[in-house]
């Protein structure tokens, strides 16, 4: 079922209770239409056909107006229609939690989605910095058909969203246009080989501006020899990096995500660091010599060797 581009959402994407720190009730994006004007409590599941396979939206019974995407089983997104801060998976806090300090809290960005699923992250910028310029690359047209209907976003968002192969559309995006680069693509839970090397990364810093970030959300499992080849690709392109992930994470006792942080300047680390380690469920920052420490030597993957991540147990969805 292997797709260019696929869909966003973790392979191992966590629910997580409590609300985005510091965060506002920004705009009330699609309140009154679609899924969510019809009262989540109430409602049923939505389930559709799309390119990648079966999409499922859950309704959130604890949330009225919230929704869960699953493709074919696997968690890809979460959305609160009512309040779009509000994110609900742990590595989309993360993600959260970096666009909220790549900038002065409420100035717009320019924003490149790799990956739309439910288009969680763009309704989250466009909430808490309006007038944000944001651009979706999703691959599924009939998902982003689905989600259109079903979660409409905001009319006043500035959110454009292109069909196309995530590697693809970002070769259409302008040089130096981004302030941030969000990859979040997974196909059959993995991401594709073409969107792990260093010449897609190199595509990446090309589109962003000399302070912008790259954050990719990524998944994998013990020995972890996937996230080790990661941070050494990315430590070829861009001079900083950071990694969040969970505690058993980093010691290779469970699959999950890990949330990258790649940038040509020094990003706000204690800042970040403290964020993740107060979520409802803690997480670790790791840089500089200790994440480079971390690869174990592991090698740079470039086009000629690039390989899909690893396809998560059945126990990761459970």
């Amino acid at each position: 079922m292997a797709r260019r581009g696929a869909s966003s959402g973790g392979a191992t994407a966590r629910k997580r209770s409590g609300r985005k720190d510091g965060s506002g009730t920004g705009h009330e994006a699609g309140r009154g239409s679609g899924r969510g004007g019809r009262g989540g409590r109430s409602a049923e599941p939505v389930a559709e056909q799309v390119d990648g396979g079966l999409a499922e939206l859950v309704p959130d019974r604890e949330r009225p107006h919230a929704w869960t995407l699953t493709l074919d089983g696997a968690p890809q997104s979460h959305v609160d229609l009512d309040d779009p801060t509000y994110l609900s998976f742990e590595y989309q806090r993360r993600i959260g939690h970096i666009a909220d300090l790549v900038a002065p809290p409420g100035q717009p960005l320019h924003v490149v989605h790799l990956g739309g699923g439910a288009f969680t992250l763009a309704r989250y910028i466009a909430a808490t910095r309006p007038r944000s310029t944001q651009q979706i690359v999703e691959t599924d047209e009939a998902l982003v058909r689905l989600v259109r209907r079903e979660l409409p976003l905001d009319p006043q968002a500035r959110i454009r969203v292109r069909a196309a192969d995530a590697r693809a559309g970002l070769g259409r995006v302008h040089d130096g246009w981004a302030d941030l680069v969000i990859a979040d693509v997974f196909s059959g839970a993995r991401t594709p080989a073409h969107l792990t090397s260093t010449e897609f990364l190199a595509e990446v810093r090309r589109v962003l501006k000399p302070g912008g970030s790259y954050v990719a959300n990524l998944a994998d499992g013990p020995p972890l020899a996937h996230l080790r080849g990661q941070i050494a690709t990315a430590a070829t392109v861009f001079p900083e990096l950071a990694l969040a992930a969970d505690p058993a994470v980093w010691r290779g006792r469970r699959f999950g995500n890990a949330v990258l942080l790649a940038s040509n300047l020094p990003p706000k680390l204690a800042e970040l660091t403290r964020r993740v380690a107060t979520d409802p469920h803690p997480g670790r920052v790791e840089h500089g010599r200790a994440l480079a420490d971390f690869t174990g030597g592991a090698a740079a993957v470039t086009d000629a060797d690039a390989r899909p991540s690893p396809a998560p147990p059945p126990s990761a969805f459970g």
